[in-house]
């Protein structure tokens, strides 16, 4: 892929990992890395899971882009907006191996996919954008809706509210958590089972559950087209 995001493949599924400092932090390379990597996964009719370094899966955008002008936020959270759709809508089961804090897009992330499992421990999950001065974006709260139980989106959202792991699952950024040291392990068990679904079922279900959700994220993106997304300080 490139030099922030690596590519195995394996029998039965590829693993994709974000390597990008001690952040982990999703900037313009990393993003193009995440598409050639699901280009090669779609190629090869493959599950995918998606993990990061240890401790940290993705602190979000990097922030050095985000604050340089509001035409390169913009730029940024557009290229980000546009994988999580693809993620919602890809054919084959997107695993996320959470290996750590997951701030920001490192959270859409998790929402974007079709399994997430966390790692036990004190780990930061969750959308700040509100509390580091970003207004939310449309695509934002459309995702932020259509994965979040009710009862903490607005926690979430509007207030920057940050949960462990063990929350993260009451509020609906993880499905389970487990010791680091099974992560891996259980996130190959997943995938391994996931690789049992009749493929074309999979992609054409998943199309028809979320898609009054595609259609919304749509909608948000060409809002957030024609809107200013910066931070504000």
């Amino acid at each position: 892929m490139n030099e922030f995001v690596t590519y195995q493949s394996e029998e039965k599924y590829a693993i994709i990992t974000i390597i990008n400092g001690k952040a982990n932090a999703i900037n313009h390379q990393v993003l193009e890395g995440l598409n050639s990597g699901l280009d090669t996964a779609e190629k090869e009719n493959k599950v995918v899971i998606l993990t990061g370094q240890s401790g940290i899966f993705s602190a979000g955008f990097d922030l050095k882009i985000m604050t340089k002008s509001p035409e390169s936020a913009k730029e940024l959270v557009t290229k980000g907006s546009a994988l999580s759709l693809r993620m919602l809508s890809f054919p084959q089961p997107i695993i996320i191996a959470c290996s750590g804090h997951a701030i920001a897009k490192g959270a859409f992330l998790l929402l974007s996919s079709d399994y997430r499992i966390g790692v036990e421990g004190d780990f930061k999950i969750g959308l700040n954008e509100v509390m580091i001065g970003m207004t939310m974006h449309h695509a934002g709260i459309v995702i932020a809706k259509s994965r979040l139980s009710e009862v903490y989106l607005n926690r979430s959202v509007n207030n920057a509210e940050i949960f462990n792991s063990k929350q993260a699952i009451a509020a609906g950024f993880l499905d389970i958590i487990v010791p680091e040291a099974q992560l891996m392990a259980t996130a190959i068990k997943v995938a391994e089972m996931s690789s049992k679904l009749n493929k074309k079922a999979h992609a054409a279900t998943k199309l028809k559950v979320r898609k009054s959700h595609l259609e919304a994220l749509e909608k948000a993106m060409k809002l957030d087209s024609m809107s200013e997304i910066s931070i504000d300080s």
